[in-house]
């Protein structure tokens, strides 16, 4: 599973940009319309508030495995911030797989 894990982050994090690439290529990199656009409607507002409270869930996940001993969650925020969910997840539970493999229960 783990390399699985790490091609659906790594397509998670290509699949994403191809999109705001080319709003960045058509807009500039103007994040106050990039923001507007993401709830520009009412299929894309409810896209990005399912996003966003999906990241909010997974946020929570992560601490509370932290605490179980699960990966730190820092450096999967930052993807989360910067890339997006569809590549934090995915690299969160690869890093799982692996610490899993170094721990056997």
């Amino acid at each position: 599973m783990k390399s699985f894990y790490l091609t659906l982050s790594i397509l998670g994090a290509i699949i994403p940009y191809l999109f705001f690439l080319q709003f960045f290529e058509i807009n500039g990199f103007n994040l106050a319309a990039f923001m507007s656009a993401s709830v520009e409607n009412h299929v894309a507002a409810g896209i990005s508030a399912d996003v966003l409270f999906a990241s909010f869930v997974f946020w929570v996940f992560m601490f509370v495995q932290r605490q179980k001993g699960g990966a730190n969650p820092l450096l999967f925020i930052v993807l989360n911030l910067t890339i997006g969910l569809s590549c934090a997840l995915p690299a969160y539970l690869y890093a799982q797989e692996r610490l899993g493999s170094r721990n056997p229960s």
